[in-house]
C-alpha cells in the first residue's frame, strides 16, 4: 500500500524544485527526502523524477501522479488543521512571515500571543520580499500590502498612515522645514533596496497629490535603522507612525510638517493561505492581532 506521506513528500519535491529545498521546508535530512522518494518510486515500479546535477525533470508517469499528490498534500494538511479544531486546542508551531521593518511592532505582540497561548511556538521570518506562503509553509504572513490571489485570504489588521519626524536636535540645527518645498534644503533619510528608492515623498494639496524630490546622507533598506538615524538627529524622515509611536512619545522624534496631508498608506493584512480547515493556532493569531492593531472583523 502506498504511503501517503511519500505522496506529499514526493509534491514538495516539486514545489521546491529540488531534494535540498524540499528538506529545507520539511525540517529534515536532504537523505531522508532522498530515501521517501525512492521509496514512492519503488512501490509504484516507476521513476517519477528524472535526476541531475542541475535540475529535477518529471516523467511522464511523474506529471500524473503529481496531480494526485497535490491533492493527497493538501488532505493531509486539512486533517491536521481539522483535528487542532476538534480539540479545540490552540497550539504547535506557528510560522510567521513579516517585513524587516514591520518586527518593531509586531515581536512585542508575539510575547503577549505567546504568553496567552503558552503551547504556542513562533517561528518569525523577516523578509525583504514577498514569500510563497503554500512553498515556505508559512501560517500567516504580515503585509503593508494585498496582492490578488485566488489561493490566499487577507484580514485587515490597522490603517498605516505615515508621518514626517526629525529629531529635536536635528531641528535645533537645521531649522525645521516650513512647507514640503523646504526639504529639498535638508537632509533627508530615504528607504531603498536593490529596486526601489523612495525618493519622491508625496503630498496632498488643494490640486491633488504632488511629490517632493528629497536627497540625503543616507539610503537603507530596513524601516528599524532608518529611525535609529533619525533619532540621533542625522536627518528628516518619512515612516509610518506605527514604526515610531515609541520614539514620538518619548519626544526622540517630533512630528514635521504636521499640518501638509499625506496619503493614507497601504493598510497592514494579515495573508494566510486558503484552506478548507483553518487550524486553530492560525485563527487564534489572527484575531488576536486584529484586537491589537485596531479591527475585529471574524476570520
Amino acid at each position: 500500500m502506498l504511503n501517503p506521506q511519500h505522496l506529499a513528500i514526493f509534491a514538495t519535491i516539486v514545489q521546491a524544485g529540488s531534494i535540498s529545498a524540499a528538506a529545507t521546508q520539511l525540517r529534515c535530512g536532504k537523505s531522508v527526502v532522498s530515501r521517501q522518494l525512492a521509496r514512492l518510486e519503488q512501490d509504484l515500479g516507476a521513476r517519477l523524477i528524472q535526476r541531475s546535477t542541475r535540475r529535477l525533470a518529471l516523467t511522464e508517469i511523474g506529471e500524473l501522479v503529481l496531480q494526485e499528490a497535490r491533492q493527497i498534500g493538501r488532505a493531509l494538511g486539512n486533517i491536521e488543521h481539522l483535528t487542532e479544531q476538534h480539540q479545540q486546542q490552540v497550539r504547535g508551531v506557528l510560522r510567521v512571515s513579516c517585513s524587516m521593518a514591520g518586527r518593531r511592532r509586531l515581536v512585542p505582540l508575539l510575547a503577549e500571543f505567546t504568553a496567552l497561548y503558552p503551547q504556542v511556538k513562533v517561528a518569525l521570518q523577516l523578509e525583504e520580499h514577498l514569500v510563497d506562503l503554500i512553498a515556505e509553509q508559512i501560517d500567516v504572513a504580515i503585509r503593508a500590502s494585498h496582492m490578488a490571489d485566488s489561493s490566499l485570504i487577507a484580514r485587515k489588521l490597522a490603517d498605516n498612515p505615515s508621518v514626517i519626524v526629525a529629531a529635536p536636535a536635528y531641528l535645533a540645527r537645521a531649522g525645521a522645514p516650513a512647507t514640503p518645498q523646504d526639504l529639498r534644503q535638508h537632509a533627508c533619510l530615504i528607504y531603498a533596496n536593490g529596486k526601489y528608492v523612495a525618493d519622491q515623498w508625496i503630498f496632498i494639496g488643494a490640486d491633488g497629490p504632488y511629490a517632493v524630490g528629497v536627497d540625503g546622507p543616507l539610503q537603507i533598506n530596513d524601516g528599524g535603522a532608518l529611525v535609529t538615524a533619525a533619532a540621533a538627529g542625522i536627518g528628516i524622515l518619512r515612516i509610518p507612525r506605527a514604526l515610531v509611536a515609541e520614539e514620538m512619545a518619548r519626544g526622540d522624534l517630533v512630528a514635521v510638517l504636521a499640518d501638509c496631508a499625506l496619503p493614507p498608506g497601504s493598510p497592514i493584512y494579515a495573508v494566510y493561505p486558503a484552506r478548507d480547515f483553518l487550524a486553530m493556532k492560525t485563527s487564534a493569531f489572527v484575531e488576536f492581532l486584529q484586537k491589537k492593531m485596531g479591527t475585529a472583523s471574524p476570520v
